[in-house]
């Protein structure tokens, strides 16, 4: 039950995304880092249990910006050996930047290869440089785009961050959809903490520190007696951090001691399953000049175990090429 928070509310970082990937907490995922060549404009996080090593978000030396949330269509089933949604976002990022391919194109692109089988998606994507320079130059900008696999054309377009004071937040609901109580809060939440930093004459690092706080924030109502569990994953969607969830559910996985003193850990039968909850909190941002900062905060270890605040913190910053 990822979410993704969009604003144009800051006057000196007129782009800002904060983002918290919800996962089981086994299935392995790499830090945020410069990807290998041929793709080493790519600067995110991705998975590792899928061999094709989509990713749910990314940016890229040129600007490119990708997001990613899922969410469940009750009238459609996941095909077996369809395209994975994290190649999706990866088409984008991974474009050839001489190409210079735009969002319309790439809508088209999409839309033409077709996303039938992959499951319910949005993917909020485009050029930062699109937004920051539109906002400040005033007039039509460009902002960024979303395209879901409901995206019948390339008129079917959603826009987003067109103009200052924007603040937008999707998750695994249909772009839209205002009855997650996350993404009512997360909206009004960022915009209040942007105000009062704004007003407070605050650091970038205060700024980050109001953010992160906002990713931390568990509204999660906790499990009732005698409550299913398929019942109670509905709770996600109150919460924008959701707290490491089903422990219990890992006890009939435990790997058994075969001597004294052994350690007796929790352990999932498989990647996808077993705990859940935030693994990741990231926020990204980019002020007037084209400088980009990139932080990704990790909450568990491999094994599920939680990590210090701060120690899973990995830091990068670059300024846009051609800005």
């Amino acid at each position: 039950m990822c979410i993704a928070i969009l604003t144009t509310a800051h006057p000196d970082y007129p782009f800002i995304l904060l983002n918290n990937r919800d996962e089981y907490l086994h299935r392995p995922t790499a830090e945020a880092t410069w990807w290998p060549s041929p793709d080493s404009q790519v600067l995110g996080g991705y998975d590792l249990h899928r061999p094709v090593h989509g990713t749910w978000l990314g940016v890229t030396r040129q600007g490119r910006i990708a997001v990613l949330t899922n969410y469940r269509e009750e009238d459609q089933t996941i095909v077996e050996g369809a395209r994975s949604r994290g190649l999706i976002p990866n088409a984008w990022l991974k474009s050839d930047p001489e190409k210079k391919e735009s969002t319309e194109a790439f809508a088209k692109r999409m839309i033409e290869e077709g996303v039938e089988g992959v499951g319910g998606f949005s993917l909020c994507y485009g050029f930062i440089g699109h937004v920051v320079k539109g906002v400040e130059e005033g007039g039509e900008a460009k902002g960024l785009a979303i395209v879901s696999n409901r995206t019948p054309s390339t008129d079917g377009m959603i826009h987003l961050l067109q103009k200052p004071g924007e603040t937008h937040a999707l998750s695994n609901a249909a772009y839209g959809d205002r009855t997650w109580p996350k993404v009512i809060n997360g909206e009004s939440w960022t915009a209040a903490a942007i105000a009062s930093s704004v007003a407070a004459k605050e650091s970038r690092d205060q700024l980050v520190e109001r953010l992160l706080a906002i990713l931390a924030t568990d509204t999660m109502p906790r499990q009732k007696e005698n409550e299913e569990w398929d019942m109670y994953l509905n709770q996600l969607r109150h919460s924008i951090f959701v707290p490491a969830i089903g422990r219990d559910h890992l006890e009939e996985h435990k790997m058994p001691a075969h001597e004294v003193g052994d350690v007796v850990k929790q352990k999932a039968a498989d990647a996808t399953s077993g705990c859940y909850g935030t693994q990741k909190n990231i926020v990204i941002m980019c002020d007037k000049e084209g400088k980009v900062y990139y932080l990704e905060r990790t909450l568990y270890d491999e094994d599920a175990r939680p990590i210090g605040k701060g120690e899973g913190d990995r830091e990068f910053e670059f300024v846009v090429e051609g800005w």
